[in-house]
């Protein structure tokens, strides 16, 4: 990656959108340069993909909330197991294994408090491989970006 991509990386972080003319004028490109980049950046798979970034509380999703969890064993059988029931949700937006206390955080994600508690005790709680659950629900959003620190890998 040179100095163009990352140009190009930045510009698409915050304005995905741009079609790829806007995007060869944003980096000095021209439009076949920038077209080429662009593939071997998707075909290299540093691009995954492209979506709409939705508006939480315009839908009425009020509740988000980080929650731990900690597994009754380990190995690769609870793994898997936790695994299938973190695909099948949602409303789980991000699971992540992690090194300490528990052994996944999730970021989950309700219309209202009530069906976070039901989501809880009916779906993680409720299962036999889940030794215990703890919640934060989060009050207010600070600060939330989608685009990765990428002119810090310069």
């Amino acid at each position: 990656m040179d100095r163009f991509d990352t140009q190009l990386l930045n510009t698409l972080q915050s304005a995905g959108r741009s079609t790829t003319a806007e995007l060869a004028e944003s980096v000095h490109l021209s439009p076949s340069q920038c077209q080429r980049r662009m593939k071997k950046l998707e075909e290299t798979g540093i691009i995954k993909g492209y979506v709409a970034l939705l508006d939480a509380d315009e839908l009425g999703l009020e509740v988000t909330a980080i929650v731990s969890i900690k597994l009754t064993s380990h190995g690769r059988h609870p793994t898997q197991d936790f695994q299938q029931v973190v695909d099948q949700h949602e409303e789980i937006m991000e699971c992540h294994a992690v090194t300490g206390d528990e052994d996944y955080v999730l970021k989950i994600m309700t219309r209202d408090l009530k069906h976070f508690s039901d989501f809880l005790m009916d779906n993680l709680m409720s299962l036999p491989i889940v030794a215990s659950v703890r919640s934060n629900v989060l009050l207010q959003e600070l600060k939330s970006t989608t685009s990765l620190p990428i002119n810090s890998l310069k």
